[in-house]
């Protein structure tokens, strides 16, 4: 199938990006107002831009109405600082509440009952229980389309649960139970490998599909519901 961007709508656009580019990794970011309200959202658009300094980035597209600057965003640009929180099964059914668009004075930390743990380096706090939190401050934005913008952030502080920092200055990554994105799903990552594998196992995974952890039918996507939504966030 041969498809031309330019015979495509935004949304079609969108369903295509966010079916091709995966496993996406989430960064749960928690940001604060200058008023001082917390909030929280999952971004996968994220990703790791630089390793000295340490830098990430996150892309952020305007909320359902295709207008409305997000939250996350204005609270970055604001105040100039932000955390990435890592997403993890134990969390997945909180982080995917803060993908819902609460009002901007909405304390989204309280409104989904997720505990909040003071920051070392910048003002938004971090989620408490997660193995791993980035500290950040805004580095530049660089504006991509009305509305839509990506945001580069220098790592200050890394926080990391003891559990998992091994000796040698390297996490247990196998430990963490990282959640990740797969189109409007989410996926665990529960396996993993080096290469080359035995053509054995390659032949007895080859055309196998994926299993699904929720009892949901094979081939089911939130995308065909009226809950998904173009923006990244829920209705």
């Amino acid at each position: 199938m041969i498809i031309d961007f330019s015979t495509l709508d935004s949304t079609s656009a969108y369903k295509l990006l966010i079916g091709s580019i995966l496993p996406r990794p989430i960064g749960w970011v928690s940001t604060q107002s200058s008023n001082g309200v917390a909030n929280l959202a999952p971004i996968s658009f994220f990703t790791a831009v630089g390793r000295k300094p340490p830098m990430v980035s996150l892309s952020l597209q305007p909320r359902a109405d295709g207008v409305t600057l997000k939250d996350t965003f204005v609270n970055i640009r604001d105040t100039e600082v932000f955390v990435v929180n890592l997403a993890t099964l134990p969390l997945a059914h909180a982080l995917h509440r803060t993908a819902f668009e609460f009002a901007s004075d909405v304390d989204e930390f309280t409104a989904v009952g997720v505990e909040k743990e003071a920051s070392a380096a910048v003002r938004p706090p971090r989620i408490k229980g997660v193995p791993i939190s980035l500290e950040c401050r805004l580095d530049r934005i660089i504006p991509i389309a009305v509305g839509e913008n990506v945001v580069f952030g220098q790592v200050v502080c890394f926080n990391i649960r003891d559990d998992v920092y091994l000796e040698g200055g390297r996490i247990d990554t196998g430990a963490l139970q990282a959640v990740g994105r797969l189109a409007a799903e989410y996926t665990l990552v529960h396996n993993t490998f080096t290469t080359p594998l035995a053509e054995e196992l390659l032949a007895a995974l080859d055309g196998q599909r994926a299993g699904r952890l929720d009892g949901k039918p094979d081939g089911y996507s939130p995308i065909d519901t009226k809950e998904w939504s173009a923006s990244g966030s829920t209705r």
